[in-house]
């Protein structure tokens, strides 16, 4: 097991400790600052007022966000299947026809 290491990250201009393990301090550093500018848009609409409230209608527009992308990638998925195994029969049909011509 990796050993954690503190990091300091600031959203909403606050300084927060953060443990985070060895060779993943980019991803935490990255998204951060992602979460900083996406409370950012929300606090600067002018429409929340508090960290507390922008805290959380920040995590329901990411948590939406992820569930659209998910919801996207398995509509994907889902069409993609039937075409893939379809691709594979085709393949596997052309490489048998090949082997024939061989024989």
């Amino acid at each position: 097991m990796s050993d954690a290491q503190p990091i300091s990250v600031s959203i909403l201009d606050k300084e927060y400790k953060v443990a985070c393990p060895v060779g993943e301090q980019t991803a935490l550093l990255a998204s951060a600052e992602y979460l900083d500018s996406k409370m950012r848009e929300v606090r600067d609409s002018g429409k929340i007022i508090g960290s507390e409230r922008i805290a959380v209608i920040t995590a329901l527009n990411i948590t939406n966000d992820l569930l659209n992308a998910n919801q996207i990638d398995n509509g994907i998925s889902q069409d993609l299947t039937p075409r893939l195994k379809n691709l594979e029969s085709k393949i596997i049909q052309v490489l048998e026809d090949a082997r024939q011509l061989e024989i």
